[in-house]
């Protein structure tokens, strides 16, 4: 397997030699409205980020109208809703992908979308989505990756509550039915997902057991996630986007506000920038700082033949002096010629 592998989206490397590839998700937080998701796909283009991605289905693609138990959520964020009607609010009508996908690409910006069954990547293929991301959820729907996959383009695959099997079944699955790469997101399926339960050490981990490009699908408040996990290796993330989280939405409660996700694109950039590599050589911005270093200066007036001693040479700033390590050789020696108070030591005023 390649050391450093990689795929690429609409002509954009991504892998651990490129900078971290930051996708914005608008999901549902549209709250119903085209004009509102327009001004999503603005704001978005401002912050920055590569990509823009969608979630493409419709509540009866998802699920049932079922009045059973099990059809409804119990606990967290969407406490008591029923899969239903939570995702007749949050989906994006299919009737809106083509404006959405041409005031993006109008905006200069990449955008592609999470299929959540046939119909959608067959929509998504008539508006020539350059990747599919396959939702956490979807990621043991096997026939669906395959469906996906076999339409030629990248597939971008999330994996929360996935295990070792399920993710190696996933990735192959897609690889075998004509995926062009694949990029792994760690992810934890919990809305908000706590720092406690992040884990984002499991990126570089991935990375090495599975030999694709992998990333970050991040659900945890703020950044810091965000930075870490660029830390330690991954070269995508994914972050819910919102206009306002004070405007509400399905995901606003873990959604990013422009302004934060600005400051997400800089610092996961900026991190990785800052990553360079190993070694201990002084840089070309370092050399102005040399002289600044310590060194041996005479700091009384001292006569030729008289000796030096810690009361007239002392290690100071600058660096135009012996080096401090050669002060014990210098102590006790006689001077060659006067030194003046302020001079920098140097072997020809230390008498042989």
């Amino acid at each position: 397997m390649s050391q450093s592998p990689e795929i690429e989206i609409a002509g954009r490397r991504i892998g651990a030699a490129h900078e971290p590839y930051v996708i914005c998700e608008l999901s549902g937080n549209h709250n119903g409205s085209l004009d509102r998701a327009l001004a999503m796909v603005d704001a978005a283009a401002d912050t920055g980020c590569d990509a823009i991605k969608l979630q493409t289905y419709t509540a009866d693609t998802i699920t049932l109208d079922v009045d059973r138990s099990e059809f409804r959520i119990e606990g967290g964020l969407w406490d008591g809703r029923s899969l239903y009607k939570l995702y007749q609010e949050a989906h994006t009508p299919f009737e809106w992908h083509a404006a959405i996908f041409e005031r993006a690409r109008k905006r200069g910006v990449t955008i592609f979308s999470s299929p959540f069954d046939e119909t959608a990547v067959d929509l998504l293929a008539g508006l020539d989505a350059p990747a599919y991301k396959i939702a956490s959820f979807e990621a043991v729907d096997l026939p669906l990756i395959r469906y996906a996959a076999a339409k030629g383009k990248p597939l971008i695959i999330s994996t929360g509550m996935a295990n070792l099997a399920e993710i190696t079944a996933a990735r192959d699955a897609a690889l075998e039915a004509g995926a062009a790469g694949v990029l792994l997101l760690h992810c934890v399926s919990s809305y908000p997902a706590t720092f406690e339960d992040a884990n984002v050490r499991t990126v570089a981990d991935m990375a090495q057991r599975f030999g694709t490009p992998v990333g970050l699908s991040d659900h945890t408040p703020g950044t810091a996630a965000s930075v870490a996990a660029v830390a330690v290796g991954a070269c995508a993330v994914e972050k819910h986007f919102t206009l306002a989280r004070a405007d509400g939405g399905p995901d606003a409660g873990f959604s990013l506000e422009p302004a934060e996700f600005s400051a997400l694109v800089r610092d996961c950039k900026d991190g990785w920038r800052a990553l360079g590599r190993a070694h201990y050589d002084t840089l070309g911005s370092e050399r102005g700082s040399l002289q600044f270093r310590r060194s041996l200066y005479v700091v009384a007036e001292v006569k030729a033949g008289e000796t030096l001693t810690r009361a007239n040479v002392r290690s100071v700033r600058p660096g135009n002096g012996l080096a401090p390590v050669h002060l014990e050789a210098v102590l006790g020696q006689r001077a060659a010629r006067d030194i003046a108070r302020g001079e920098p030591l140097a072997w020809e005023m230390v008498a042989k």
